[in-house]
């Protein structure tokens, strides 16, 4: 721990260890499961996890976004609907049917969850999925008409780009039309395009966040994805090695000040430094697994431990942390491995969306600041 004269605060400087991550797939009984091994290379890049949410049977991705206005939506369709949860563990967060995902609630089934940029004013781009679903002939049938059931959740971004530019319906609605099974874009992409982290010391001292997604694939057929778009007031650190990937930058290049040390020595910790609603990681956990919403919901709820293992601090009174978990089933499996395996690819997600990030509008991405 030293004393920063620049910014008049104890600070504790720490540079993340260069290297590369190396797999190694391991086959049993048809296995595809990835462990895990820091390797030192020169370049000093981390390699990004497996996989994609859209491994999982049933799902597709589209995402939409306004590259000058850094901001952007990502829609996560399962044609066929999903049974789905949602367990909401930040104190500031943005949503939309969120009450119908619960397990008492009458609705049995969703047909996309929308995550979007925008702050509240995001909220609208599920109207437009709604629109695109239904002239797909998707959603729930009511007698005279089909109802899209679009469960959302909203990040702000208005401080990067153009606060006046936000998620429409329409941005929605070519959400929509972008979904794909292929391979997911990553980064500066969707409703991660103008996510920002690493602002519990002032939104001068951020870095880039943004979109991620990885999968994993279990003994039993059970394929377990996660997409999440990165919005923390916190820093995030490597899932398996602590390491800082990003977070709120001190004076010296490729540095960064200690969450809990900055925290504690301030007077009124957070708001010195920030404005309530200004943070949240959104997410959303898919897989292929035979589970009522009571079991989605439980997966939801451990999936939340993917997060709190890469970002610090998570789940504040400045963020408005949620995950959903929907699943298109098929496959018989224990709601605990699920769940277990949820948190850890969530983790690998929020991993990935970090190093795929680019820098915009003078906040740097890790690898620019790492470099």
């Amino acid at each position: 721990m030293s004393y920063d004269s620049a910014v008049g605060r104890f600070m504790y400087h720490r540079i993340m260890r260069t290297g590369d991550r190396h797999l190694t797939t391991m086959t049993e009984k048809g296995a595809n499961m990835q462990s895990s091994h820091w390797n030192i290379k020169p370049e000093g890049k981390p390699a990004r996890y497996p996989g994609a949410i859209t491994d999982v049977p049933g799902i597709v991705v589209g995402h939409a976004h306004d590259n000058k206005a850094h901001t952007g939506c990502t829609v996560i369709v399962a044609e066929q609907g999903a049974v789905c949860g949602v367990d909401v563990r930040g104190s500031a967060p943005g949503t939309r049917e969120t009450e119908l995902l619960q397990p008492t609630a009458l609705v049995q089934h969703i047909h996309a969850l929308c995550l979007s940029g925008g702050s509240a004013f995001g909220l609208a781009a599920a109207q437009g999925v709604m629109q695109r679903l239904q002239e797909q002939g998707i959603g729930l049938d009511v007698g005279v008409a089909k109802v899209p059931i679009v469960p959302s959740a909203i990040l702000f971004d208005l401080a990067i780009g153009n606060p006046t530019v936000v998620p429409t319906a329409e941005m929605g609605y070519v959400a929509v039309e972008n979904a794909t099974s292929e391979a997911v874009a990553e980064g500066n992409v969707g409703a991660g395009a103008g996510a920002t982290l690493g602002k519990f010391a002032g939104v001068e001292r951020a870095m880039k966040g943004g979109f991620g997604t990885a999968s994993v694939q279990l003994p039993n057929g059970l394929v377990i994805g996660a997409a999440v778009a990165v919005n923390a007031v916190g820093e995030v650190r490597h899932p398996k090695y602590g390491t800082v990937l990003a977070g709120a930058r001190a004076d010296e290049k490729g540095q960064f000040i200690d969450p809990l040390s900055f925290l504690t020595q301030l007077a009124n910790p957070f708001q010195a430094t920030m404005k309530p609603g200004t943070n949240t990681t959104i997410a959303a956990i898919a897989c292929n697994g035979t589970f009522t919403k009571t079991e989605m919901t439980k997966i939801a709820q451990m999936a939340h431990n993917g997060l709190a293992r890469t970002i610090y601090p998570v789940h504040t009174m400045y963020d408005g942390d949620t995950v959903f978990a929907m699943t298109t089933g098929g496959i018989d499996a224990s709601v605990d491995l699920a769940g277990m395996w949820a948190a850890e690819v969530l983790a690998y997600a929020v991993h990935n969306a970090i190093i795929a990030a680019n820098s915009v509008e003078g906040v740097p991405c890790s690898q620019e600041w790492l470099d």
